[in-house]
């Protein structure tokens, strides 16, 4: 099922949003690699010792989780007339909004003064929510790209 009508891709591919979404998600999967990698080298002593940088990560992934919601919301107004949770895009930013709670999660924690293992591994829950959350974005982006194919060769013969 195709998530554009003709006139919403039209929109999206003139949207300065798309281009801003295209920028940020790969700077946002290359700070989950890195805080993945931190988290685990710090929970199992493998050169990372202080755990300033799992909270550096987590930072740093957060701030991007939640430019990259904001900046989505305006590409979805443009595009669907809603800032969030416009029908076409309910899942994605339901996995989104999960995602952000997992990741403040790790904060409210950290400020209550709980434990390094319980904050590494609300980290991990934290990056396993962003995959999945991602996951949704690129399997939607392939099938629709795989859809646009269909109506461009079919528009074609």
């Amino acid at each position: 099922m195709p998530r554009y009508t003709p006139e919403q891709l039209a929109r999206r591919n003139a949207s300065v949003w798309t281009t801003v979404q295209a920028i940020l998600a790969p700077i946002q999967f290359l700070i989950f690699l890195g805080g993945v990698t931190v988290t685990y080298l710090y929970k199992y002593d493998i050169w990372i010792d202080n755990f300033a940088w799992v909270t550096f990560f987590v930072t740093l992934k957060t701030f991007m989780l939640f430019l990259i919601f904001i900046t989505g919301g305006f590409f979805e107004k443009e595009v669907f007339g809603a800032f969030a949770f416009a029908p076409e895009f309910f899942w994605e930013d339901f996995g989104s909004s999960i995602a952000m709670v997992v990741h403040v999660s790790y904060f409210v924690l950290f400020y209550m003064g709980f434990d390094h293992s319980i904050l590494v591994w609300t980290a991990l829950a934290a990056y396993l929510s962003y995959l999945v959350n991602a996951a949704q974005f690129v399997i939607r982006l392939i099938l629709e790209k795989r859809h646009e194919k269909k109506v461009k060769a079919g528009g074609a013969a």
